[in-house]
């Protein structure tokens, strides 16, 4: 029998936050394993849910020596117990188990002490840092773009996170359907010609015209959104990233929007923006609208019936609180 042309690592740490980041991380390792294994098939759990008799068995060799990629999520909450299941096992792995352990970087000592034992064992770490800074945003929509087989260049990486958001999701598909869309010259007028009458109907342009207090506006693009298909849980999530940027840029100051930039860890051209949105916005009024987002968050994740109807009543409630003196 001739062994496997690709030889899957058997342990894998995936380390950070960034959902998207480590969404990739357990695909890739799944994607691996099956060049290795066509039949590889993955097993997810969360490690905290699990008692020691069952993870065991878990990470056991096949009867039939069949490859199997076991994905344990949440490992920076895990206990002393669980930890050293899983610290004994790495010492030794199956060569037919990989095991992804997923981990925030955080946690408990045993959570950590398990990242420890993971990179003495030799396991391939995969770091999927939280991307919050506005220049990590940037690379990367640069990466997505260069990976896709295109090309860019600052002014056009800026113009296609201005016109998406920072939605790391939404950038990604944007970045590979312009590459695909314009024969990998991605530049700024790609982008405004791509994003021209779409721009209008995405969360973001909601939220925009909801924290102005253009409430018909804000309705009527809502309802070509939801018409369209945007997804509920987008909308909410750009209502809560307008209003949470106004009350950060309200609470700075009218300090100069390049200072701010690097206080506050946001793009020059966000902060601009944020600067002419909060006229009108008072302390009350954003503590008000906060508690709106969070609301409406939960709403279009199963509290409310309609989902629709309460990303209405949110427009609606935010201007209200915009109201507020």
């Amino acid at each position: 029998m001739k062994a496997p042309a690709v030889t899957p690592p058997a342990l894998q740490l995936v380390l950070g936050e960034e959902e998207l980041l480590v969404e990739r991380a357990v695909q890739a390792a799944v994607d691996t394993a099956r060049l290795a294994d066509p039949s590889a098939e993955m097993t997810r759990a969360r490690a905290t849910e699990l008692t020691g008799p069952e993870l065991a068995e878990l990470v056991s060799p096949s009867l039939f020596a069949e490859r199997r990629v076991i994905v344990l999520e949440g490992a920076q909450e895990v206990g002393k117990d669980i930890a050293a299941v899983i610290m004994s096992y790495v010492k030794a792995p199956a060569d037919s188990v990989q095991l992804v352990v997923l981990h925030n970087g955080g946690g408990r000592k045993p959570g950590k002490d398990l990242v420890a034992a993971m990179k003495s064992a030799g396991a391939q770490v995969v770091e999927c840092p939280k991307i919050t800074k506005p220049q990590d945003r940037e690379s990367f929509v640069r990466n997505e773009i260069r990976q896709a087989g295109g090309r860019s260049d600052a002014d056009a990486v800026r113009e296609l996170i201005d016109s998406v958001g920072s939605d790391l999701r939404e950038l990604a598909a944007a970045a590979a359907q312009l590459v695909a869309d314009t024969n990998g010259q991605v530049t700024v007028e790609a982008i405004r010609r791509y994003h021209r009458g779409r721009a209008d109907v995405t969360g973001f342009a909601v939220a925009e015209k909801a924290v102005t207090g253009d409430v018909t506006g804000a309705l009527e693009t809502l309802r070509w959104a939801m018409q369209l298909g945007v997804p509920h849980v987008l909308v909410a999530d750009a209502l809560a990233d307008a209003v949470r940027t106004v009350a950060k840029v309200a609470g700075a100051g009218r300090a100069d929007p390049y200072r701010l930039s690097g206080e506050l860890g946001m793009p020059a051209w966000k902060v601009r923006k944020a600067l002419a949105q909060s006229r009108g916005w008072h302390p009350a009024g954003l503590v008000a609208a906060m508690q709106v987002v969070a609301e409406v968050n939960a709403d279009v994740k199963g509290v409310a019936v309609d989902a629709g109807y309460a990303l209405e009543r949110a427009v609606l409630r935010l201007a209200e609180a915009r109201r507020r003196a």
